[in-house]
């Protein structure tokens, strides 16, 4: 296990490891994001990269068919999009998206066969989609997602036609699915679930594609519920991960690599583990208490 210490100044709020776990990016609330290279059990500083004027919440890597990309989003209302040379491995800012009039919450990368695209979200309520064009230029869609600020989304795995679905959550509690129109030429809401009774913080779509599709949510209110539907038109279903509360905030939600383990963190600094049995019950897979 590496574990690194003295990173940042100030609160860590995201570290994401890149495609081929060899590097890990940090940010935090010093307005910095770390770039380290892990080698087995050891690390070492690369870069730290200064460009955000506020706490910066999340980082996420695009996928090495792109080259070494990362977007960060940040408290000053915008997602900037870092790349490294490979010749020089300096990082600089190539793209700044700046439409958002309040904090952009979250930054994820669509699957890459959709090319590389951007979702954001802000506590203005909305969602922006930014497309890098292989010509250098950038094309975003902006629109009204949750009335009262947007935590979080997460793209649905590629199922078929490279559709472009993905599911968002709020603080009015709900999380919402939303999916390309070609014809119209927008993203149209296909399904709001409701089931919280707090703020939404997280939500995670699980990347594989079985019979069902999974999506987790994590709330303000101490629960996670875990929402199921049967192929491409079913209805989706809720269930609570755990019968009881969690003994705090519900913060993040995130599935491993194939798709049949979630871990949640939260407010108590632990980090769960949980499996869904042959019965259909979400069981404990154990936890990481560090």
């Amino acid at each position: 296990m590496v574990t690194i210490g003295n990173a940042h100044d100030d609160l860590i709020h995201d570290a994401v490891l890149d495609y081929y776990g060899k590097r890990l990016a940090t940010c935090s609330s010093d307005k910095t994001i770390k770039i380290f290279d892990i080698e087995g059990e050891n690390h070492k500083l690369t870069e730290t990269l200064i460009g955000h004027e506020g706490p910066v919440w999340q980082v996420a890597w695009a996928h090495p068919k792109f080259g070494a990309i990362l977007a960060s989003c940040s408290y000053d209302g915008k997602a900037l999009i870092w790349k490294e040379q490979p010749e020089t491995r300096q990082w600089s800012i190539i793209a700044e998206h700046k439409v958002h009039q309040a904090s952009v919450n979250s930054v994820s990368w669509a699957p890459h066969e959709l090319g590389a695209v951007l979702l954001c979200t802000s506590s203005d309520g909305k969602v922006s989609v930014v497309d890098f064009n292989d010509d250098g230029t950038t094309s975003h869609i902006a629109f009204d997602a949750h009335a009262i600020g947007v935590n979080s989304a997460s793209w649905c795995p590629i199922i078929k036609d490279n559709i472009r679905q993905f599911a968002t959550c709020g603080s009015d509690n709900l999380t919402r699915i939303w999916k390309w129109d070609p014809k119209d030429n927008k993203y149209v809401e296909e399904a709001t679930l409701e089931g919280h009774s707090d703020w939404v913080r997280d939500v995670a779509w699980s990347p594989s594609v079985f019979v069902k599709s999974y999506i987790a949510t994590a709330s303000q209110d101490r629960t996670v519920l875990i929402w199921t539907k049967e192929g491409t038109s079913g209805k989706w279903e809720k269930q609570l991960l755990t019968t009881e509360k969690f003994p705090d905030v519900c913060w993040r939600c995130s599935w491993s690599l194939s798709g049949n383990i979630l871990a949640v963190s939260g407010g108590d600094n632990k980090v769960s583990l949980w499996k869904e049995s042959l019965q259909g019950k979400w069981e404990s897979a154990g936890e990481v208490d560090q």
